[in-house]
């Protein structure tokens, strides 16, 4: 019977194996493995669980723990990625590349060489895949990674006092926004969110199905609660230690449990308990109200149907008459001529 393995290379990346269990393998053993055309060396770093019959034919296989011969072999390929380090390096930056490489990784046979690196965009490395072919005689394989699994690889202690999440157990970096950081009631400043990587911090993500349970029986900032001191509005929560603080209506501020407090409805109680007693005053007619009021009522007593204007009939516009023409003012010549 076959079970699963996650087999760890000394360039920190890791991936998955099936061996049988007659070799009897544990943590930290190293063994050799047989993947696609050559074989490499790691340790062993997780347990996993029993294979079925016919399953995981496609992973790379266990063939036996490593002896003094192969860990000789892989101390050797250890002075030779730094040389490869040291070429690949210099290539670079004759080439003008923008990529910073990280380590160097060579299989148990020598057969295979990769390279990780990491650069902000794409990087077209052919010609330098071609010149480190050449120049070590190997086979080469350019791997870009993210600055997630940088950290992961070379490990670190994060805000909390602990080894990094990343590093211990997170193999998979699934997608985090801001949102998980406000559900989780955190400050929203890149220092308090952010890990050493510069990105948001893997624990949002990881931390935030139990924290939204939770938040299902705690009340929300604003809410008016009531206790045995009296009435309160939530000024501020903790989800962890399930606590709220209440501003009382006496302007005093008291902590007290989840199951101190009554959350009140949210119809009736979440507004001032003072103002909800006071009478609602009566509407001001506006000047504009009142026109569409009276313009209501004129319509009712002209038996037009509410809600539309009266109908007038159209104006009837004045027929337009031709201007008169001015009168001749000069007199006659007959008029004009004096009597004989």
């Amino acid at each position: 019977m076959e079970r699963i393995y996650t087999i760890k290379l000394d360039n920190g990346a890791s991936y998955q194996v099936r061996a049988a269990e007659e070799l009897n393998l544990a943590v930290h053993d190293p063994c050799v493995v047989r993947k696609d055309f050559y074989y490499d060396f790691g340790t062993i770093a997780r347990i996993g669980v029993a294979l079925e019959a016919g399953k995981g034919l496609e992973m790379p296989v266990v063939q036996r723990k490593a002896d003094p011969n192969d860990l000789n072999n892989a101390e050797a390929n250890q002075g030779r990625c730094r040389g490869a380090m040291r070429s690949a390096q210099q290539m670079v930056e004759h080439l003008g590349l923008p990529m910073k490489l990280l380590n160097a990784h060579y299989t148990l046979d020598g057969k295979l060489l990769t390279i990780q690196f990491t650069a902000d965009g794409r990087v077209d490395f052919r010609e330098l895949v071609k010149e480190l072919s050449r120049a070590l005689n190997t086979r080469i394989e350019l791997r870009q990674i993210g600055v997630r699994d940088e950290s992961a690889i070379h490990g670190g202690i994060s805000v909390c006092g602990q080894v990094l999440c990343c590093c211990r157990f997170l193999k998979e970096f699934n997608s985090i926004n801001v949102r998980m950081a406000k559900d989780q009631d955190l400050s929203l400043t890149p220092a308090t969110i952010s890990g050493v990587c510069g990105r948001l911090k893997c624990c949002l993500k990881f931390e935030h199905e139990g924290y939204l349970e939770l938040e299902k029986t705690m009340p929300r900032r604003g809410d008016w609660c009531e206790c045995a001191a009296g009435r309160g509005r939530v000024v501020d929560r903790n989800l962890l230690t399930q606590e709220v603080t209440l501003c009382l209506e006496g302007g005093n501020q008291i902590r007290c449990r989840r199951e101190e407090i009554q959350i009140l409805p949210q119809d009736k109680n979440r507004q001032h308990p003072r103002k909800s007693n006071e009478r609602k005053s009566a509407p001001v007619a506006v000047p504009e109200q009142d026109a569409r009021r009276n313009g209501r009522e004129r319509n009712s007593r002209q038996g037009n149907p509410p809600g539309k204007r009266d109908q007038r009939p159209p104006r009837q516009e004045k027929p337009q008459t031709p201007p008169q023409q001015p009168q001749n003012t000069v007199p006659d010549d007959s008029t004009s001529q004096p009597a004989e």
